[in-house]
């Protein structure tokens, strides 16, 4: 999805926080209100944040691993008993060395996370958000978060105090007033929308729920047929109930795949209005998880 925490128009429609976006522009080389620009400049980050020291951290997590099981060796291997010290000295320096590599690679992530064009878009985020614009999304790893969105991160969109609306100013005289310039709309959430809203977070328990109902009627019914127990030939009523447990759950994941869809087409319609100058509202966060995903 290309959805934007917050459109290039909505920053230009207060003087003031278009001028605060092209200082701080000015300072990292980016023109933040350029819908175009930032969007390739977050695609950029993310995939160099994303990929950019991997092989570090790979041959850390190696290494790491390495110094740690050598030790284990030990029992398996009677030519490693005879070098002992040897051994626990290599397992000690892989393992700090491992340990070294792992730190340098998350030291690195965090630099290139608050500074350069990202930093700056941060402020600019936090000026809007501080000026009464609404930020739509947050992608989570734009903030250090984790991949859930849950946690502050690592940068944390910054919070400045909150600012009056701006007053309107006064027209200057003119022969014809200049008509006013349209504004896009924001598409309506459907009502799809509102249901996949509520239904997101439920189910995921009919397989686990199915599966213990026919557990347990089997082992009723296998009780009551190996003992003096007749009433647990009762239990064989769970087996239909499972059935009936699955069906639901089948039923009910179908129900919010296609509400799914229907979120996803809301959301592109979204980044379409928000492309040719909506203000686009923030998203809930059901949608916002949505996002994270794709």
């Amino acid at each position: 999805m290309g959805l934007l925490p917050v459109s290039g128009a909505a920053l230009e429609s207060d003087a003031r926080v278009r001028e605060a976006a092209r200082d701080i522009g000015a300072r990292y080389g980016v023109d933040y209100t350029d819908d175009a620009a930032v969007t390739a400049m977050l695609t950029e980050r993310r995939k160099s944040l994303e990929t950019g020291h991997r092989p570090e951290g790979c041959l850390g997590l190696l290494t790491l691993m390495a110094g740690m099981f050598l030790p284990f060796g030990l029992s398996m291997s009677p030519a490693l008993d005879a070098h002992l010290f040897a051994v626990l000295g290599a397992s000690g320096g892989l393992t700090v060395v491992g340990v070294a590599l792992l730190v340098h690679v998350r030291v690195q992530w965090r630099r290139a996370l608050r500074q350069g064009p990202l930093a700056g878009y941060r402020e600019v985020l936090g000026v809007a958000r501080a000026h009464g614009i609404p930020l739509a999304h947050i992608p989570p790893w734009l903030e250090g978060r984790t991949t859930d969105g849950g946690g502050k991160g690592a940068a944390p969109i910054p919070t400045y105090p909150a600012v009056e609306p701006a007053g309107e100013p006064a027209p200057a005289p003119t022969a014809e007033p200049a008509a006013p310039p349209a504004s896009v709309p924001v598409p309506p959430k459907p009502l799809a929308v509102e249901d996949y809203e509520n239904m997101a977070d439920t189910g995921g328990w009919h397989d686990e729920v199915g599966w213990l109902l026919m557990f347990a009627g089997v082992i009723g019914v296998a009780c009551a047929s190996t003992t003096d127990a007749p009433l647990g030939y009762g239990a064989a009523f769970l087996v239909p109930t499972a059935v009936f447990v699955w069906l639901a759950g089948r039923r009910q994941g179908r129900e919010k795949e296609r509400l799914r869809e229907e979120a996803l087409n809301y959301v592109r319609a979204l980044e379409a209005a928000q492309a040719a100058g909506a203000r686009v509202p923030e998203l809930s966060p059901q949608l916002r998880a949505l996002l994270d995903d794709h």
